[in-house]
């Protein structure tokens, strides 16, 4: 009796295809389309995608995520200042929106609709006659004041900053821990500026939160074993410029100033087990105080 000869082996992806080649993890056979080069081999698409869903993602020394190296928040920062001054130019319908206003020798531009209505205010009669603030109820301007600007010169100053200081930040923070930072910082100032300007005095600008970048660098730098002589000068020269300078809000900087530090201290030095709960624990006590001196502030005003 004679015996059949051997069947080739085929792929278990394509049974009409005969092939020789197994996959170095599963041992299956697999055809040239199947085939995915490994460090030894090749193996099959399902190993393949399996090895991927079991390799950890790479983080950054505070638990981000690497994409923060492309810098896609401070980007889009950017983008958004840019354009909300863009529509409180189109606002002012031919006024001193873009330069011609006080400031930096009248080069700060003045106030417009937009800026009127998205800018730090307490308690003050608005130009249609209402009566409008944060005590008022609008809350919104505690967030929108850091995204717009009393002209050009003031949006290039502050955006110039976040250029250089939100790619550093967010290359090694993530962009989630970046953006808490930069929104949480911005808000604190915000609050530091209703807490403790007139209550009919308006503040804006993205200055709050570049002070918060500036001391959160220095912390973060540090913190990392890198030399942070060189920040210091420059963070020197814009408190000078912001106690010298008049028009400038001293409490809104020197408020994203504190409020950067303090949350730029939980991200680096959250514990590394409980890295997560812990930065964002920190980060809502945080936002809660600043909410509740706000919420005092209001109170005081309209007693």
């Amino acid at each position: 009796m004679s015996e059949s000869p051997p069947t080739a082996p085929v792929c278990y992806r394509h049974p009409g295809r005969e092939t020789y080649v197994r996959c170095t993890r599963c041992d299956r056979p697999i055809c040239p389309d199947c085939m995915r080069e490994a460090s030894v081999g090749h193996q099959c698409p399902e190993c393949v995608n399996e090895g991927r869903r079991s390799v950890r993602p790479a983080r950054t020394a505070f638990g981000g995520g690497t994409a923060g190296r492309h810098g896609y928040v401070t980007k889009a920062l950017i983008a958004l200042n840019v354009l909300l001054m863009v529509l409180s130019i189109a606002s002012d319908r031919g006024g001193d929106a873009a330069v011609g206003g006080s400031g930096f020798g009248g080069l700060m531009g003045g106030s417009t609709p937009l800026t009127n209505w998205g800018s730090v205010l307490g308690l003050a009669v608005l130009p249609d006659g209402t009566l409008g603030g944060i005590a008022e109820g609008q809350w919104y301007r505690l967030v929108t004041a850091m995204f717009l600007h009393y002209g050009v010169i003031h949006l290039l100053l502050n955006m110039w900053a976040l250029w250089v200081l939100g790619r550093s930040l967010e290359a090694n923070l993530g962009r989630v821990r970046f953006a808490a930072l930069y929104l949480i910082a911005g808000f604190g100032g915000n609050v530091a500026a209703y807490l403790f300007s007139a209550r009919n005095a308006t503040t804006a600008g993205a200055s709050t939160a570049i002070f918060g970048l500036f001391a959160a660098l220095l912390i973060i730098e540090r913190k990392m074993g890198r030399d942070i002589s060189q920040i210091i000068p420059i963070l020197v020269i814009n408190l000078v410029f912001t106690l010298a300078v008049p028009g400038i809000s001293i409490p809104g900087h020197l408020g994203g100033l504190v409020v950067g530090a303090l949350m730029a201290l939980v991200l680096a030095y959250a514990p590394r087990g409980r890295r997560t709960l812990v930065q964002v624990t920190g980060g809502a006590i945080i936002l809660l105080i600043l909410l509740a001196l706000a919420f005092f502030r209001s109170t005081a005003l309209l007693g």
